[in-house]
């Protein structure tokens, strides 16, 4: 199959298999994800495919909508793959990167570093801050029943990994617990630059909310 209609049927398969996704994690995030991704990839030596197939497959089966279960992303992104005869080695790579993209996964000691990973982790963190990211928070806040905001329940700093997955905080506290360390985790010159803006978004939305909040 053409590099053009390996994408195309791509984006089919991640629009169907989406379409009734959280407000967060759906199409247009992955959409968002894929065009910078695209953009990064313009000034760093990358496989264009993989960075593209990973970029659009990333969420395709959110481990924190499926129980917990880190592996379904990898396992759907390759059954679909191998499905319409992508190179075995393209196909373990975007699989990698499913693996190794989250927040939490920067929790453990790197296990797998590429360039494309970098690329699409960029990608994806930048789509986490700035307003999309605000309104992101939001929504996966509102989605999961969590308080906006509560000053009697402060961010832990020092969460482990498990921590991180199971926390129930109020969405305000994820501001400090990823939100604002995302820009100084930015793996790309393009990268660092598209994030400082998104950065500074935030720092501002937050004095707003609590001059708002008469705090």
């Amino acid at each position: 199959m053409e590099y053009n209609n390996i994408i195309d049927a791509t984006v089919k398969f991640v629009r169907d298999t989406l379409k009734d996704a959280e407000g967060g994690h759906d199409w247009w995030h992955i959409q968002r994800v894929w065009t910078n991704a695209k953009l990064i990839a313009q000034t760093e030596n990358a496989h264009l495919l993989t960075v593209e197939l990973a970029a659009l497959l990333h969420d395709i089966a959110d481990s924190k909508f499926h129980n917990g279960d880190e592996e379904i992303g990898p396992f759907t992104a390759g059954q679909f793959l191998r499905s319409i005869n992508v190179d075995v080695a393209v196909i373990e790579h975007v699989q990698q990167i499913i693996r190794h993209i989250s927040f939490k996964a920067s929790f453990n000691k790197a296990t797998f570093h590429s360039t494309e990973l970098a690329i699409v982790q960029d990608a994806d963190r930048l789509d986490a801050i700035g307003a999309i990211g605000i309104a992101r928070a939001f929504t996966y806040g509102g989605f999961k029943g969590r308080e906006l905001f509560n000053p009697e329940i402060k961010p832990n700093l020092n969460m482990t990994r498990e921590e991180y997955k199971n926390t129930t905080a109020p969405t305000i506290n994820h501001f400090y617990e990823k939100l604002l360390l995302l820009k100084d985790k930015m793996n790309t010159e393009t990268g660092k630059k598209l994030a400082l803006q998104r950065h500074e978004f935030m720092e501002a939305y937050l004095q707003q909310f609590y001059m708002e909040c008469g705090l």
